[in-house]
């Protein structure tokens, strides 16, 4: 056990990028995402998801695999190798999927849509996550309202969901993007955590590490929340090294001075102490 996690009598890292998807910690707000998600993937209908860097989007992909994981009407495919040509985002698509794909483009592309036939003959949906699609290539977006449309556009065989940060949005609006813009019914912005969901999460990681009181002051919450804007990422880098340097100096409090000190030698860049 690290010393700090034995200075504090925690079980585990509270800070952890490595969390199971049913002990993700989830705001009203981004909750109401996944809701609109689901509801989203039961309608046959496609999405797009845009938010700041570190606000939680894969969180949010988590959690609505969590939310689909019982059922077996829904087949998940996850991708994130998005910088890449049109046919190597499809051979990449083929990879993620498990089938077999040709060597032209439109083998490729041939692939895919036979898969995705093929699983409606058997009632199951193919729901396709794209992480980071504000870095797709132009000509994957000029492509991809395609893949969503069969028999002449008449019937819904997947669900495709583009998650991004805000570049995302400004890209889909433009002239040349409407046809896929146009199919993406759901248009979700997941915002920054406000103070009060700043506290919670706190709180709720140090409990599911086996915390049972209070360990931050509340001023030393505030300045994390103002420094970090409400970001996951931040948040986690910022109170993971907090908790190390009050062990360092014996407290059993994380106090303001404490955290003060964290953002000073870290800068969002730095190391840590």
């Amino acid at each position: 056990m690290s010393a700090f996690l034995d200075h504090f009598g925690l079980r585990a890292d509270p800070f952890s990028k490595e969390i199971d998807d049913d002990k993700l910690w989830l705001p009203e707000s981004k909750r109401g995402i996944v809701d609109e998600l689901v509801t989203c993937v039961h309608e046959r209908k496609h999405a797009v998801v845009t938010g700041e860097p570190g606000v939680g989007k894969t969180c949010v992909l988590r959690a609505l695999r969590h939310a689909l994981n019982s059922s077996q009407a829904f087949r998940l495919t996850y991708c994130h190798n998005v910088t890449l040509g049109r046919r190597d985002f499809y051979r990449n698509l083929c990879h993620c999927l498990g089938i077999a794909y040709g060597s032209t483009a439109g083998d490729v592309f041939l692939s895919v849509n036979k898969h995705v036939e093929e699983l409606s003959r058997e009632r199951a949906l193919p729901v396709f996550l794209v992480d980071e699609a504000h870095l797709l290539h132009q000509d994957t977006l000029d492509h991809l309202h395609i893949l969503l449309n069969y028999s002449w556009d008449s019937r819904s065989l997947l669900s495709l969901v583009l998650i991004g940060l805000p570049d995302l949005d400004e890209r889909l609006i433009k002239r040349r993007n409407r046809s896929l813009y146009s199919r993406l019914h759901y248009r979700l912005t997941i915002e920054p955590l406000c103070p009060d969901d700043t506290a919670d999460y706190v709180r709720a990681r140090l409990a599911a590490a086996g915390m049972t009181k209070e360990l931050f002051t509340s001023d030393a919450i505030a300045i994390l929340h103002e420094a970090a804007s409400g970001s996951l990422r931040d948040i986690d880098r910022v109170a993971h090294n907090a908790l190390r340097l009050s062990a360092r100096k014996k407290r059993k409090l994380v106090e303001r001075d404490v955290v003060q000190a964290i953002l000073q030698l870290d800068n969002f860049g730095g190391g840590a102490p």
